[in-house]
């Protein structure tokens, strides 16, 4: 294996890491900001309310988000496979 396909295949891989991981961390930083914008204007500081809101949220949008990340990891796999086909 040439070290430019090596390096196609780990940039690809990182492309994917991050179309996998950006939608959970989106959703997480908008809650996060509206929960402390909430416990700012009402001087509430309990840490639960930080907390389980948060886990509440992240669980549904990886339900909703869940069969996107499957195609993405199906799809970047399969071309992974096909490479490998490829060299052998």
């Amino acid at each position: 294996m040439d070290t430019q396909v090596a390096l196609e295949i780990a940039r690809e891989g990182i492309i994917v890491l991050i179309k996998l991981s950006a939608p959970l961390m989106i959703v997480a930083l908008v809650v996060g900001l509206v929960i402390s914008l909430f416990q700012a204007l009402t001087q509430i500081q309990e840490m639960t309310l930080a907390f389980v809101p948060k886990i509440l949220v992240m669980f549904l949008s990886l339900l909703v988000f869940l069969p996107f990340m499957l195609s993405t990891l199906t799809s970047f796999t399969e071309g992974l496979f096909d490479r490998i086909v490829g060299i052998g």
